[in-house]
């Protein structure tokens, strides 16, 4: 079975790619699969079923998505095996600039939409830096020099990810990324295997439930503020 992970903002169009995407594949129904990895609701797996696409859904809800990610990925794996997919897709939305749920040897997509503002490739982080394969969607909304400004930002930030701009509407585009996906290595566990990038770093009281504001509440890993002239 093939693994290939997509990442992106919430709303870029993750989901509309992928159904596009499956849709142009010319592989057996039901022989692709999809595993959503959300942080508290999703209204994409009647999308999926609807499409006749096997899919499992799963919320972190308090837990770093990214944490949840990798504590549940091999188990997605191991689901997909024993379902008879020859192709899983897990997908995986980041808020925030230190999401990365890559793993070295995995190919890895991250879903951009150019209506979220020309400096937003800046603002990502690894999760478009790390990337093998940039997708940027909504390009037919806006004109053609804030497309090339938008792909421009995205080859600074991530200069050795392919670009492919994508119409989630109408599914331009996802046939060169099906043929990228068909390079995708076969794969029976994720054991041993490393990400490509830490994930976002934070054990401290907030994190385990504190509410209580003040320094005497403040425990564990900490970052503070240097404000000037103080």
């Amino acid at each position: 079975m093939k693994l290939v992970t997509v990442a992106g903002p919430p709303s870029s169009g993750k989901t509309s790619v992928i159904l596009k995407l499956i849709e142009g594949m010319d592989l057996a129904k039901g022989s692709i699969g999809v595993v959503k990895f959300d942080c508290l609701t999703s209204f994409d797996k009647r999308s999926y079923q609807e499409a006749g696409i096997p899919v499992q859904v799963g919320f972190s809800g308090k837990i770093c998505p990214d944490h949840y990610y990798v504590s549940n990925i091999e188990d997605a794996v191991q689901w997909g095996i024993q379902s008879g997919l020859k192709l899983l897709i897990t997908e995986s939305a980041g808020l925030c600039n230190r999401c990365s749920p890559y793993i070295n040897g995995i190919l890895s997509i991250c879903v951009i939409d150019n209506l979220s503002g020309i400096n937003t490739p800046r603002k990502i982080g690894p999760m478009l830096r790390f990337a093998d394969i940039v997708v940027i969607t909504k390009g037919d909304i806006v004109s053609q020099a804030e497309r090339e400004v938008f792909s421009f930002n995205v080859k600074q930030v991530n200069s050795s990810g392919k670009v492919i701009f994508v119409n989630g509407i109408t599914g331009q585009g996802t046939f060169l990324l099906a043929k990228y996906l068909e390079q995708a290595r076969d794969t029976q566990t994720l054991k041993e295997l490393k990400l490509r990038f830490t994930t976002p770093a934070a054990i401290c009281s907030y994190c385990t439930g504190e509410t209580r504001i003040g320094e005497k509440y403040q425990m564990g890993m900490l970052k503070k503020l240097e404000f000037e002239g103080i």
